[in-house]
């Protein structure tokens, strides 16, 4: 929790003055029962009406003041709250923003989601408690001691029993409590990933009438969360009724000697409703610290995850002295790269060496698993090389700005992603300022004007997250377009025609050598139809490059080529 807290101290002020406040209504409430002593003993015991309407006056008056101080310093704790939620909340989506592709397969997508929500969500929970009761509680109950003092010291004696009592309780609540509620949050976390699972793979469950066995996997997930969930409300379920019974005791006992010592004419009846009050407000400041500290376990929980996430650092950083810009423009090259994914036992790519120079188009292809998108995915920095080079305008990349190197790279995924908005948000993607001429020109390119001018609006037709109310040959050619609107360097498609069909995938392949003839072009294909008039091919087999040339050239001399080709062409089409 600690580490957070420099996320309030932009708002010292605010705390400033909310602790100003509760301190002043904390003396308000402590000032109260002495008036009220005053008006038994000095004017109800000797009739005097004068003084019972002055002192009551006053009364109502500090009432009235208390009433507009605590509505002042509920209002600007819940707005300090607030900002704080919104300044972590922040903090730690640029965290996420800045991580490779290895530290969000660390952490998963569900937990950052669960911690960038339910989890900001508990420590700011804790944080609009803080600014009230942990301030409010302590001050009333150090005051309520000493007016108590005031009145009675032999009965004050009680307090020497009652608090540490008290103490016990709460102490064996949260040392059981804090394990519980990492469960939660861990828990929450496979409730999101099982939801997540679900909607975003909701047409294959269909499709396999797997849709009762995904009900089982999450009413398993539901009735492991609940189960931990009501451990943790047993648990504070007993705590309470144990305070009440320590309050109403204590009661008892304040009556009980009270009354001996009233008796006795040791003290004031007065004294002794006084006494009574400061003993309550006493008990009920810890009971407010108790329902605090209910949350706190969870709270801190919720801190150590976010925390987490805060104090990791991204593998792939800016350099601190970043390479000046070459005069080479598209230029890409591999030297002698070598990958292996945190952990793995073996790696994924081997000692690859090859260049696309701008105006040519360089094919990668391979057998399923030979390392062809992880070694395109080291161009833009997705991941780093564990050794050797990549080199974009014949700079390491990883000496380069990843925004400077990002603006050179329009790059296609293998899975085509849009976003919610229309299909000119999501067109002008990497470009903002595109106008509605440059959009029709790309998606005329990526064989796409025809269905997008089909569109009931157009290039203002919604598009729905992911793309899904569009097919998937549909998303791929408007992932290329929204590449082609940017006019980048370097283009970069990985398997960016698999929906296609043949003549769609000739027709975008012809249009894209005028499109992009002046720029890099790297393209990852399982058809060797895509890649058969590249001017370069590079073929890789278990991460290693086996053959480099063009496709007559492989079909010669690379052995590992021929079997690709001969398994998807006929003698006639390879001739």
């Amino acid at each position: 929790m600690s580490k957070l807290a420099r996320f309030l101290k932009p708002y010292g002020k605010q705390i400033a003055l909310v602790v100003v406040l509760l301190v002043a209504q904390a003396i308000a409430n402590l000032y109260l029962p002495d008036l009220n002593a005053e008006i038994i003993n000095n004017g109800i015991a000797q009739g005097d009406v004068d003084y019972i309407l002055r002192t009551g006056g006053l009364m109502v008056g500090v009432t009235l003041v208390l009433g507009i101080v605590s509505v002042v310093a509920v209002y600007f704790g819940a707005k300090t709250a607030m900002a704080f939620g919104r300044d972590v909340r922040s903090a730690v989506f640029r965290a996420v923003e800045g991580f490779s592709a290895a530290e969000l397969n660390r952490f998963g997508t569900a937990s950052l989601i669960t911690r960038n929500t339910n989890d900001v969500q508990q420590v700011q929970m804790l944080a609009v408690m803080a600014l009230n009761i942990m301030i409010l509680a302590p001050v009333m109950a150090i005051g309520g001691v000493v007016m108590a003092l005031r009145q009675d010291v032999p009965l004050s004696g009680l307090l020497l029993v009652v608090i540490p009592l008290m103490g016990v309780v709460i102490g064996l609540a949260l040392s059981k409590a804090l394990p519980l509620f990492r469960a939660v949050q861990a828990k929450t976390d496979r409730i999101n990933q099982v939801v997540r699972e679900y909607l975003s793979g909701v047409r294959v469950i269909r499709a396999f009438v797997r849709t009762a066995h995904e009900q089982e996997r999450f009413e398993e997930a539901n009735a492991d969360l609940t189960e931990t969930a009501l451990r943790v409300q047993r648990l504070f379920a007993t705590v309470m009724p144990a305070m009440m019974v320590i309050f109403n005791l204590t009661t008892v006992a304040i009556l009980l000697f009270g009354a001996r010592r009233v008796d006795a004419g040791a003290m004031q009846v007065g004294n002794l409703m006084a006494f009574l009050a400061y003993m309550m407000q006493i008990l009920i400041s810890v009971m407010m610290a108790v329902l605090m500290f209910v949350m706190v376990p969870r709270a801190a929980a919720s801190a150590e995850r976010i925390v987490e996430v805060l104090e990791t650092e991204p593998s792939i950083r800016d350099p601190q002295t970043p390479a000046q810009e070459s005069e080479a423009c598209g230029f890409v090259a591999f030297e002698g790269v070598s990958f292996r994914y945190p952990g793995a036992e073996h790696p994924v790519l081997c000692d690859v060496t090859f260049s696309a120079a701008p105006g040519e188009v360089t094919a990668i292809v391979g057998s399923t698993g030979s390392g062809k998108s992880t070694l395109i995915n080291l161009v833009p920095r997705f991941y780093d090389a564990t050794e050797g080079r990549v080199l974009v305008d014949c700079v390491d990349v990883r000496e380069m700005p990843r925004e400077r190197l990002w603006a050179k790279i329009g790059f296609v995924p293998q899975k085509a992603f849009l976003f919610s908005g229309t299909v000119a948000d999501n067109l002008r993607f990497g470009k903002p300022d595109a106008t509605d001429e440059d959009l029709w020109h790309a998606l005329e390119v990526a064989q796409a004007r025809e269905f997008v001018e089909a569109m009931p609006q157009g290039l203002d037709t919604p598009v729905a997250q992911g793309g899904v109310s569009v097919s998937g040959g549909q998303r791929q050619r408007l992932a290329i377009a929204r590449a082609l609107v940017k006019k980048p360097d370097v283009y970069v498609f990985d398997d960016s025609f698999s929906a296609l069909d043949f003549a769609t995938d000739a027709r975008l392949r012809k249009a894209l050598r005028r499109e992009t003839r002046d720029a890099t072009v790297i393209i990852v294909a399982q058809r060797v139809s895509t890649i058969m008039d590249a001017d370069r091919i590079v073929v890789l087999d278990q991460g290693r490059v086996v053959g480099i040339g063009t496709h007559a050239e492989l079909l010669e001399t690379c052995e590992t080529y021929r079997e690709i080709v001969e398994s998807q062409l006929t003698l006639e089409e390879i001739a």
